[in-house]
């Protein structure tokens, strides 16, 4: 295959999904019930929680859904399939920046843009070069590292 057909496939070409994720990011600011950090990373509180909140060195076990701005789902595992576990050192930035801001139990949405997700690279052919993400994320449970 082509380096070209390949590029192609890609979800959106860089200048496209840069342009499409500022324009999204600054009209979701706007929002109410959304809080900006100085990084840029949005997020809403849908669901508070009430357990603990991970740190650097946990393992968290979540549900998640991951969106593109233009609502194409990524992946979801409120479908029914198996969580998500990792250890918070394995996250993006931008996961390893909002995820601590939760507790067990918690339910939030979280605006990661391209910065602190997979940048000018992108992931695969299903996540394109400098694409902002939203997750949809219940952390199910924090285990100690």
């Amino acid at each position: 295959m082509s380096r070209k057909k390949y590029t192609h496939k890609n979800r959106g070409g860089a200048g496209q999904n840069r342009a499409e994720s500022e324009a999204f990011l600054k009209k979701n600011r706007s929002k109410s019930g959304v809080i900006e950090t100085p990084s840029g990373l949005q997020y809403m509180i849908k669901e508070p929680g009430t357990g603990k909140s991970p740190d650097e060195w946990s393992t968290v076990e979540i549900n998640q859904r991951i969106l593109l701005v233009d609502g194409t789902v990524i992946k979801n595992t409120y479908d029914g399939t198996q969580t998500d576990i990792f250890t918070m050192a394995e996250a993006i930035d931008g996961l390893k920046e909002g995820l601590p801001l939760m507790k067990e139990g918690g339910k939030f949405r979280f605006i990661v843009p391209a910065n602190l997700a997979w940048g000018k690279r992108g992931s695969g052919s299903k996540i394109g070069p400098y694409a902002t993400l939203i997750f949809d994320i219940r952390l199910e449970k924090v285990m100690d590292g």
